[in-house]
């Protein structure tokens, strides 16, 4: 008796075709770990200079990659692109400081909106390095995370000139920065770039570091310390794998969310109150998130369903 039955076999998947959501799930996930990177860092305290906090990142996070690399360790050091890889690191770095110089010479909220218009840097570096071109529909998903991270962190004009000039470089380097890891990315491992930023990032906050160091006081601070070491290392380590899927500027786009995850778990942890601000520009950028991975998806849509 013939077996009529048909079986129906769901279409696979191609390498482009998951692009579109691999890329978005690796950075928001990176995200939340720069969330909590952030949130360790505010329960340590103010007793902890920039120095302190940097060193600490850094330095033990370059310990770690060692210790958990093992026999493998040699391999750290091992790169095709030394130059770039040492550019890429001093360009974190810059971006790292000059965001600290923004934030001692005009409110937190204000320095912290002007770094996350690093995106927009991203996409101008993104076409003189890549040759990328952006839609006037991925133009407004920027321009709407730009709003709804001036919307969450209460933007105003307020403090020194300084500090304006010193957090739109610190935008400007890291929007550099990431399309840097981008490029990095075709010959490198994503734990051997951040391996590079620890090293080198640990020997730039040594001086100022040994020069009047906070040590933990305690096994918490230790725990906390290690903590923000950590959360660095594996919220670093998403972010270089997920530039392997998508351009720089759409994984800075996505990596705004970090401010949504911090306020969050500003509001669980340290029970800080729930703002109309936190709604609103928390919405703006979780939509333009969604957009941009809807504009991205869209010709990836179509090709699955001629599929079915």
């Amino acid at each position: 008796m013939l077996n009529t039955k048909r079986t129906t076999r769901l279409p696979r998947l191609s390498h482009s075709d998951h692009r579109w959501i691999t890329g978005p799930l690796l950075m928001l996930s990176a995200a939340i770990g720069f969330a909590v990177l952030d949130s360790l860092i505010k329960l340590l305290g103010p007793a902890y200079r920039v120095w302190d906090i940097a060193f600490y990142r850094w330095g033990i996070g370059f310990m770690l990659l060692l210790i958990f690399s093992g026999r493998h360790a040699a391999g750290l050091f091992r790169t095709p692109n030394l130059k770039l890889m040492i550019i890429r690191s001093l360009t974190g770095c810059i971006a790292f400081f000059s965001l600290i110089i923004a934030i001692r010479n005009i409110p937190l909220s204000t320095a912290m909106v002007l770094f996350f218009s690093f995106p927009a840097f991203a996409a101008l570096f993104s076409h003189l390095i890549f040759g990328d071109r952006i839609s006037r529909g991925e133009i407004f998903c920027v321009v709407m995370a730009l709003s709804g991270t001036a919307v969450l962190l209460e933007f105003r004009l307020e403090g020194n000139l300084i500090g304006y000039v010193m957090g739109l470089i610190s935008a400007l380097f890291a929007g550099l920065t990431v399309n840097l890891i981008k490029k990095l990315r075709e010959k490198n491992g994503p734990v051997v770039i951040y391996f590079y930023f620890c090293m080198l990032g640990a020997m730039v906050a040594l001086p100022g570091y040994i020069a009047d160091p906070t040590i933990p006081a305690d096994g918490t601070e230790w725990l906390m310390a290690a903590g923000i070491a950590i959360s660095s290392i594996l919220a670093q380590i998403l972010m270089n794998i997920g530039f392997k899927y998508c351009k720089s500027w759409e994984g800075g786009l996505f990596l705004t969310a970090e401010m949504v995850f911090t306020a969050f778990l500003g509001i669980v942890i340290l029970q800080e109150l729930i703002s109309w601000r936190f709604w609103t520009g928390g919405s703006l950028i979780l939509i333009s998130a969604v957009m941009i991975n809807l504009l991205k998806a869209a010709p990836h849509i179509g090709r699955l369903s001629a599929k079915l």
